[in-house]
C-alpha cells in the first residue's frame, strides 16, 4: 500500500527497545510451526507480520519447526512449509527444530528437579486434571508432589531410559496449585511416548511439552520478540517462569489476534477432516485456505502479502471478509495479467458472407492496463466461430447491447457483425447464429461509419484448443461455519467447483504453470498442474467483480 499508514503495537514496542538499547537494539523473531498438516492463510498472516517486522527494523527471523509431537508430525509437512515460506517471498536466517535442543531441555528439565521445581508424578491424566481445581477452588498435591530430589532424578532417567509404557509417569512443573492462572498449576513438562520421530528416530521416548519447549528454544535462540496468538496469553506467565527459574536469555512474549476469514475453517483438525473425508482433493485443492492451496489457484503472493498488510495487526478478534482477499488479488491480477479470448459456455457463431475456407490473423495487446504496452499476441479469425452463450438471445430486452436478430455488436480485435437468423434443434435449443460481416469495419482500419454498443469476445472454431476449466467458489455456504450448529461439513457449498468443457485461443496452448491470465469479460485463470500437452486444466483464480451470492 502506499499510502502511509500509523505503527502497530507490535512496532511500537520493537521501536521503543531499539531506543533504548534492550537487546543492544538487535530484531530477531521466529516463525515456530508444528509440522502436522500444511500451512494456511491464517499462518500467512504470521509469516509477513515475523519476517515483515525483522525486515523494518534490520533483523533476522528463524524458522523453528516445533516438532514435539512426532505422532501427528512428517517431513512432509516440514518440506511443505518451507517451500510455503520461500513462495511468499521470505528467507529465514536459520533452520532449527526444537529437537535440536532435545539434549539442551532435558538438562534444563533435570536443572529445575535439582532446585525441587520439578518432579516425577504417576497419576492418571483423569487423576492430574481433578487434583488441579477449578478456576474459582485450588488444587490439591498429591503425594508424588513431596518426592525427594533424588527420587525424581532417577525417575527422570529411567523414564529417559525407556523403563515405562507411554502414560506411564509424566514430568511436571512444582510452581502453584493456587494460582489464578491454571497453566501455573503444575504443569507437564514431559510426558512419555514410545514412537518415531522424523529427525531423531527412536533416540528419545519423552517428549518435552510445548509449555516448556518453546518459551526455552526461544531463550536458546536469543529471539528478541516471540509473537504468538491470544491463545496463548494464558501461557505467558508460564512462558516467564521458566526463563527466570533457569535464569535463560529473557525473551519475551507479544500476543496478537489470529487471522478468522468469512466462508472456510482455519482449524488444521478441522481442515484434515476435509481432506481425508474426500471433501476436497488435498490439501492444495483450490478451494482451501492452504498456502498450497491458494498458490494452485492461482493468487500471487504479492496480493496474500498486500492482504496481510490491509488487515493489520490487533489486539482484539475479529473476522476479516473473504472479499477483501479476493480484492487485493484481482487488484494484482489487474496490472500483471496477459488477456486472452476463451469462450466457456460456447455457441457457434456462422459468418454467412465471410469466404469460404478463408483465415485472417489479428493482433491484441497483452495488458492495456500496462503503461506502455507488454506486447500483443495474434490469433485467427474464420468464417465459423466461437462466443458465449450468454451474449445472444433470441428475444432480446431494450438495452441488450449484444446479439438478437438485427442486432449489431464489434468482435473483439475484428469485425462489426450484424445478426441475421438463429437455427434451433429438435429441443428448441439455439444451436447457431448466423450472421453477417461489416468488410469495412475491420479493427484499426474502420471506415463503416458504425458504432455498436457492444464488444464481445471469440474464438476460431477451425484454430481453437479445447480446455478443462475448473470454476471454483467459496468452500462453505454460510459465513462462519464453525460457529454454527450440527457438523461444519453440513455447510459445505454444493457449488464450490463446477468442471466445464472449454475453448481457447490457440495462443493459451504455451500458457506457463503458475502464470495466470485474464479470460476477457470471465475471469483470471491459471494452468492446473493435471494440465498436459494432451488437456489444457485452468483453474479460475478470481472473477473479475464480486459477484458472490448466496443461493
Amino acid at each position: 500500500m502506499s499510502e502511509e499508514r500509523s505503527l502497530n503495537f507490535l512496532e511500537e514496542i520493537v521501536e521503543e527497545d531499539i531506543a533504548s538499547g534492550k537487546h543492544g537494539g538487535r530484531v530477531l523473531t521466529r516463525f515456530p510451526p508444528e509440522p502436522n498438516g500444511y500451512l494456511h492463510i491464517g499462518h500467512a498472516k504470521s509469516i509477513c507480520l515475523n519476517f515483515g517486522l525483522a525486515q523494518k527494523y534490520n533483523g533476522k527471523t528463524n524458522l523453528r519447526f516445533d516438532d514435539t509431537n512426532p505422532v501427528k508430525e512428517d517431513v512432509e509437512y516440514v518440506d511443505s512449509i518451507k517451500e510455503d515460506v520461500k513462495w511468499l517471498g521470505f528467507e529465514w536466517a536459520e533452520e532449527l527444530y526444537a529437537s535440536d535442543y532435545f539434549d539442551k531441555l532435558y538438562e534444563l528439565a533435570v536443572t529445575l528437579i535439582k532446585a525441587g521445581l520439578a518432579y516425577v508424578d504417576d497419576s492418571t491424566a483423569e487423576e492430574i486434571a481433578a487434583q488441579k481445581g477449578t478456576p474459582t477452588e485450588p488444587g490439591t498435591p498429591n503425594q508424588y508432589r513431596s518426592r525427594t530430589v533424588e527420587e525424581n532424578l532417577q525417575l527422570f532417567a529411567d523414564m529417559k531410559a525407556g523403563k515405562y509404557p507411554d502414560g506411564a509417569k509424566v514430568l511436571r512443573a512444582k510452581v502453584d496449585l493456587a494460582a489464578p492462572n491454571m497453566h501455573l498449576r503444575d504443569p507437564l513438562m514431559y510426558r512419555i511416548k514410545h514412537a518415531h520421530h522424523h529427525r531423531t528416530g527412536d533416540a528419545w521416548c519423552i517428549y518435552p511439552m510445548y509449555d516448556f519447549a518453546h518459551g526455552q528454544s526461544d531463550a536458546i535462540e536469543q529471539i528478541t520478540h516471540s509473537i504468538c496468538t491470544l491463545e496463548f496469553i494464558p501461557h505467558r506467565d508460564l512462558y516467564n517462569w521458566f526463563i527466570e527459574k533457569l535464569n535463560l536469555f529473557d525473551s519475551h512474549q507479544y500476543e496478537f489476534a489470529r487471522l478468522n476469514m468469512t466462508y472456510t475453517v482455519m482449524s488444521k483438525r478441522k481442515l484434515l477432516q476435509l481432506v481425508d473425508d474426500n471433501h476436497v482433493e488435498d490439501w492444495d485443492d483450490p478451494r482451501m485456505p492452504t498456502i498450497s492451496g491458494m498458490r494452485r489457484r492461482g493468487y500471487p503472493a504479492a496480493a496474500i502479502r498486500e492482504f496481510c498488510e490491509r488487515i493489520g495487526v490487533a489486539k482484539r478478534e475479529n473476522m476479516i471478509d473473504l472479499s477483501l482477499l479476493e480484492f487485493c488479488v484481482r487488484e494484482n491480477l489487474n496490472k500483471s495479467t496477459w488477456r486472452r479470448m476463451a469462450v466457456l459456455d460456447p455457441i457457434k457463431l456462422v459468418i454467412t458472407n465471410y469466404p469460404e475456407g478463408q483465415t485472417e490473423m489479428f493482433s491484441g495487446e497483452n495488458n492495456p492496463e500496462v503503461e506502455g504496452g507488454d506486447g500483443s499476441r495474434e490469433f485467427p479469425f474464420s468464417k465459423e466461430i466461437w462466443i458465449e452463450r450468454e451474449d445472444f438471445m433470441e428475444e432480446p430486452p431494450k438495452k441488450f447491447f449484444r446479439l438478437g436478430v438485427g442486432l449489431m455488436v464489434r468482435l473483439k480485435n475484428a469485425y462489426i457483425v450484424k445478426c441475421d437468423s438463429f437455427v434451433k434443434d429438435a429441443e428448441g435449443n439455439v444451436t447457431e447464429v448466423h450472421c453477417s460481416y461489416i468488410p469495412e469495419s475491420k479493427s484499426g482500419n474502420d471506415t463503416s461509419g458504425l458504432s455498436p454498443k457492444g464488444t464481445i469476445h471469440w474464438v476460431s472454431a477451425a484454430h481453437a484448443k479445447t480446455a478443462e476449466v475448473r470454476l471454483y467458489d467459496r468452500l462453505f455456504r454460510v459465513e462462519d461455519p464453525s460457529n454454527e450448529e450440527g457438523d461444519f461439513k453440513e455447510y459445505l457449498n454444493p457449488d464450490s467447483l463446477q468442471i466445464i468443457n472449454a475453448y481457447v485461443e490457440p495462443a493459451l496452448a504455451d500458457a506457463q504453470m503458475g502464470t495466470a491470465v485474464q479470460f476477457m469479460r470471465k475471469g483470471y485463470f491459471t494452468l492446473d498442474k493435471h494440465s498436459t500437452a494432451n488437456k489444457l486444466v485452468f483453474n479460475r483464480t478470481v472473477t473479475l467483480k464480486d459477484g458472490w451470492k448466496v443461493k
